[in-house]
């Protein structure tokens, strides 16, 4: 058959720019009194937040934002930010959700980089706002973010956010995308050396891994959505759009607490959260009075980090579901995730808790999954054994890195997204992620993954954290050094006792080497901030 015939042409009637902000169009026409969102007394039917965007978008414009224009904005998961995410791509502009953890200089060059013609930010965060915005050269619109739990912080901004949508038409009609492959949101990396890389997403993008989020996680018209994963890492994994696309309720969090979190499961019957596995170890070993009954039997998907399996089972064992995710800010956040087989409930408890830790099978929106040799590309065995990279290949893939060729082709090198994680690959064909690059640690010439002597040490019946990094060695080269954070309640331990357990349950090689107690660092979205730990290793000699 000849495609070019006239008759099977792309028409305005068959073939529509892939969005995810046709989600909201969707939810508000037939849905229009459903909840929303809720965010503390406040609630918005389906039908309020379309007009609250279209306000927004309308208001952009009337500031001056034209298409393919950057619109930054720094604040927790609030109402704005999420609906930043529907406005700002309403008019083809970008949003740059910025971490709100970061330091005025890392914000300042987020802001020039990106180019922002306007930054919101949350008045929350002045102390770190006012100091980027006096390095800018040339300076964005600044709106600021009011609200109630924030009352008495400083303003700083040219207009109040809820003044700002006030000066918008609710009718507005937005043009949207002209094509699926515009911008959609501009991400910043979390760089531990230098400046943040900034992946671009699209709307294509977005569009489909928010569907593919969807049907993973089981979302539907009467989910109650949790905001426990910050709105900007990743854009929220995408659920800022799949919550809608599902026609759930968005539950707003301004700070994870875990009161308030066990709080608003009950008062809200929630179904489902995310979150890197340091939130769910906070719920874990939150103090009695903080716990309540769970109303539900939430799902929670984790990822950013390899969940330890006991971190599962006493998630589990709380009244939660877990389904373990992985992913990358350059893969939109999840691109895999460990889907629970039945056949795993009827063998031994450990084995399924280590099936469950493991990071899984590509989602339904991935094209291509392999763990590779990065010199050749080729796939290594399905032995649980080989150590290769984990490389993607789909639509739900960044575009590439803002103004920076050169790792945009590195990390796209042979047709190949390189993640920089490294892997096993089991028989049944799920991945079990074993280190990234940097972080594996090589001893008299073997390699030991630093995810399994942590896996070891949080089986100890006292840890609550465990990080391990490399120690530079003058024998070995180098050598497993252990950082843990003890339980609250823990009964005394010592370096030496951590290494006897270590040395019953691992090979000899692989025993740490140096144990070192305290809290461990941790960026805003829970991971725990290895290159300080590094550091911290040399500096023990």
């Amino acid at each position: 058959m000849n495609e070019e015939r006239p008759e099977l042409r792309k028409r305005p009637a068959n073939f529509v720019p892939l969005t995810p902000i046709s989600f909201l169009s969707r939810a508000a026409t037939f849905f229009a009194n459903q909840t929303a969102v809720i965010h503390g007394a406040r609630r918005y039917t389906y039908a309020e937040l379309f007009s609250r965007c279209r306000r927004f978008a309308h208001a952009l414009t009337k500031a001056g934002v034209k298409r393919g224009d950057t619109v930054a904005i720094l604040a927790p998961n609030v109402p704005a930010l999420l609906e930043a995410h529907y406005a700002v791509p309403m008019i083809g502009a970008v949003l740059n959700p910025i971490n709100i953890r970061l330091d005025p200089a890392t914000i300042a060059f987020c802001l020039e980089h990106g180019e922002a013609k306007v930054f919101i930010a949350d008045r929350e965060f002045a102390k770190s706002v006012l100091p980027a915005l006096e390095k800018l050269q040339t300076k964005p619109l600044v709106i600021d973010i009011a609200d109630p739990e924030t009352e008495g912080a400083p303003a700083f901004g040219s207009t109040e956010y809820e003044d700002f949508l006030a000066t918008g038409d609710p009718n507005f009609v937005y043009p949207g995308p002209e094509d699926e492959w515009d911008s959609i949101c501009l991400l910043y990396t979390s760089g531990t050396t230098g400046n943040p890389k900034g992946a671009v997403y699209s709307h294509r993008g977005a569009h489909l891994n928010a569907l593919a989020n969807a049907l993973t996680f089981k979302l539907d018209h009467n989910s109650r959505y949790l905001w426990t994963l910050p709105m900007f890492h990743c854009s929220g994994w995408t659920y800022t759009w799949a919550v809608t696309a599902a026609v759930g309720t968005h539950i707003c969090l301004r700070k994870i607490e875990p009161k308030r979190i066990f709080d608003l499961i009950a008062e809200h019957e929630v179904t489902h959260m995310c979150g890197a596995p340091i939130v769910l170890n906070t719920l874990i070993h939150a103090p009695a009075e903080a716990k309540r009954p769970l109303p539900t039997r939430p799902k929670v998907m984790t990822g950013g980090a390899a969940p330890p399996s006991a971190v599962i089972r006493n998630m589990e064992a709380m009244g939660f579901e877990v389904l373990h995710a992985y992913g990358t800010t350059e893969s939109y956040g999840p691109s895999t995730t460990c889907v629970h087989m039945r056949e795993w409930d009827t063998g031994p408890e450990e084995q399924r808790y280590a099936n469950m830790a493991r990071q899984g099978i590509p989602h339904v929106l991935i094209e291509e999954m392999t763990v590779a040799s990065p010199e050749n590309l080729q796939p290594v065995s399905r032995d649980a054994q080989v150590i290769g990279e984990i490389m993607l290949r789909g639509n739900t893939l960044m575009k590439g890195y803002l103004k920076n060729p050169a790792a945009t082709e590195e990390a796209f090198a042979g047709g190949l997204y390189h993640s920089g994680d490294l892997a096993v690959w089991h028989p049944d064909g799920y991945i079990e992620v074993k280190d990234r690059s940097k972080d594996i640690i090589i001893s008299g010439g073997e390699n030991i993954s630093s995810l399994e002597l942590e896996e070891v040490l949080y089986r100890h019946p006292q840890v609550m954290e465990a990080a391990v990094v490399a120690k530079p060695d003058p024998k070995w080269g180098e050598t497993p050094c252990a950082f843990i954070t003890l339980k609250p309640d823990a009964e005394p331990v010592t370096a030496e006792d951590i290494i006897a357990y270590c040395r019953a349950n691992l090979a000899g090689f692989k025993v740490p080497k140096t144990v070192v107690f305290g809290p461990l660092p941790k960026t805003s979205t829970g991971k725990i901030q290895k290159f300080i730990l590094r550091e911290r290793a040399k500096e023990l000699g």
